[in-house]
């Protein structure tokens, strides 16, 4: 290539770098693929950016122009460059680098840089990408360039494209603008909502704690809420300021009472402690466990008093609790550790029953009457193991009973009916212990079954007495 070659190309891109279009460059200087079209965020307020209107504007679409070159343009023998429109033919340049295919390829790529930002701007416009006064400043003067711009391709269509890009943009940003008049107004609405919660609370609330930090997030709310002005906003303060005020006389006029409560508690509560004391060395312990358990429900009735007041009188009322009980539970320690002794000694005697001689009903009679006495003698046994004893002491008993009925059995004519009386009983406990046994209930089991056990005994009594 000559140096006067050369001087032509590089004067073709100069002029085309005077109009502001680069290769590939976009309206705002950046490139396609280089992050042209990620929106930053606006340092102003942030308001609503409408979307895509409800009846999307129509753009018309444009051919890629590197595709067929010749169709848009042509080079001449001298290395001018043409565009051919619907108005003829207009000069764009000069290409004297290389063959004529080449220079119209070169032009043709510079055209499709072109259609890319208008696509692009079509793009942010129909996707709420980007605020439409942008997109229309970028779009007019995009428009205003199209008319000498150094390029070969459908130049006719791409204004089409950019005029219905314009006509689109200045539509979103007249919707633009409403929203923006909107979104002070929806500014304006929250902030009366915000007044009017204030004025609740402070008319209303008795939640003193949980009230005080919603206004403190209150006032947080406020302060992020942008976009309205000055004057409106000064007059929605003083609103929301008298309610904070309000509810700050109410709470001081609370807790004024609220001292003078704990002053009454504090007194109603060191009585409640001189008594609880008095009663620490009583012997009486049921009634005295019972005013323990009045004083506490008073103890709670009196309300409370400062922390470390409340704290202290606590102490000393739950002290004189704990050495009563205490004392009262190694009074019941001795006790259980003497029934446990009264148990041991019934079950030696448990033992010796169940040795008695049945034979000589007479001397079953005496020998059981001798275990009576000196059962009762005993004394009592835990109360878990009552029911217990006396169950067993009620076997010795039936058995020795039971002797003496098969003596009077023997002569009694109705013998043989007991006897299927006592079968029948028989067969009745053992199928209440298999019921019970089915139903996992192995208490009744264990009951049924030595009742069955019982009612067997006399059944062979029953049996041996009419042998």
């Amino acid at each position: 290539m000559t140096d006067e070659q050369a001087a032509e190309v590089t004067g073709a891109a100069g002029t085309a770098g005077a109009t502001g279009i680069t290769d590939g460059a976009t309206p705002d200087g950046t490139r396609p693929g280089d992050g042209a079209d990620v929106e930053t965020a606006p340092a102003h307020p942030v308001v609503p950016t409408p979307g895509p209107p409800a009846a999307a504007p129509s753009f018309p679409a444009v051919t890629s122009a590197a595709a067929d070159p010749a169709r848009w343009g042509r080079v001449d023998g001298d290395g001018t460059v043409w565009v051919t429109g619907p108005d003829g033919e207009r000069a764009v340049g000069s290409w004297q680098a290389g063959d004529a295919d080449e220079g119209l390829a070169h032009f043709a790529v510079r055209f499709d840089d072109l259609r890319t930002e208008v696509d692009l701007l079509v793009r942010r416009l129909t996707g709420g990408r980007g605020e439409a006064r942008a997109i229309l400043r970028s779009a007019t003067s995009l428009r205003e360039r199209l008319v000498d711009a150094p390029v070969v391709g459908d130049v006719t269509g791409l204004g089409q494209r950019l005029d219905a890009v314009v006509s689109a943009a200045e539509g979103a940003e007249e919707a633009d603008r409403a929203a923006r008049a909107g979104a002070r107004d929806d500014a304006v609405a929250r902030k009366e909502a915000l007044i009017a919660e204030a004025e609740g609370l402070a008319e209303e609330t008795t939640r003193w704690k949980h009230a005080g930090d919603r206004f403190q997030a209150m006032i947080e709310e406020w302060k992020a809420v942008k976009g309205i002005d000055r004057k409106t906003d000064d007059a929605l303060w003083k609103r929301f300021s008298r309610a904070r005020e309000t509810f700050a006389r109410r709470r001081g006029a609370h807790f004024a009472e609220l001292d003078r409560a704990r002053t009454a508690a504090k007194a109603r509560k060191e009585e409640l402690v001189v008594e609880a004391e008095s009663l620490t060395d009583s012997t009486d312990w049921g009634p005295t466990a019972g005013r323990y358990k009045e004083l506490m429900a008073e103890w709670k009735a009196a309300g409370r008093t400062s922390k470390d007041a409340d704290d202290a009188l606590w102490a000393r009322f739950r002290g004189a609790q704990d050495t009563f009980f205490s004392r009262r539970s190694e009074t019941f320690s001795a006790r259980d550790a003497e029934f446990a002794d009264n148990a041991r000694a019934k079950e030696e005697l448990l033992a010796e029953a169940g040795r008695i001689d049945l034979a000589d009903v007479d001397a079953a009679r005496a020998a059981l009457r001798d275990v009576q006495e000196r059962w009762d003698a005993i004394g009592k046994v835990p109360r878990e193991r009552v029911r217990e004893f006396s169950t067993r002491l009620k076997e010795v008993e039936d058995r020795v009973r039971a002797a003496v009925d098969r003596r009077w059995q023997a002569a009694d004519p109705e013998t043989e009916a007991r006897v299927g009386q006592f079968r029948a009983r028989v067969e009745q406990f053992e199928a209440q212990a298999a019921k019970a046994h089915a139903a996992g209930d192995r208490r009744r089991a264990e009951e049924a079954e030595r009742q069955a056990a019982q009612w067997r005994q006399w059944l062979a009594a029953a049996e041996d007495a009419t042998r």
